[in-house]
């Protein structure tokens, strides 16, 4: 029996990897020995960014609390403290756009987390 060198599914696998490899530099874009490593490792990068994104996220989430609430007179830890004394259920994002888009209603936050300290 004749070995199917040019099958379809053998072009389409290539296909598919030069695909995910154009933008590429170089042999890396064209040649499909070359583009395969490149994909591979492109996907680790990919994976481990997604799992970074959401670090940094919450990084900046609360570089942004820390000093709305600084602002306020009480440091970060303080004002988490707070904030689980009261039971209240705000995340970090959501606590982040208050203190950027409605300073007046993260100020009040801030009062009531006080009182809840006191």
């Amino acid at each position: 029996m004749p070995r199917a060198v040019d099958g379809t599914r053998r072009s389409d696998r290539r296909k598919k990897i030069l695909n995910q490899a154009k933008g590429y530099w170089g042999r890396r874009s064209t040649n499909h020995r070359v583009a395969k490593d490149a994909v591979a490792k492109a996907g680790q990068y990919a994976y481990r960014g997604r799992k970074e994104k959401k670090r940094d996220f919450r990084k900046l989430w609360i570089a942004r609390i820390s000093a709305a609430v600084q602002a306020e007179g009480l440091n970060y830890s303080q004002f988490m403290h707070g904030l689980k004394l009261m039971n209240n259920t705000l995340n970090r994002k959501a606590l982040s756009n208050m203190a950027i888009e409605d300073k007046a209603a993260f100020s009040a936050l801030v009062a009531e987390v006080k009182k809840a300290l006191a």
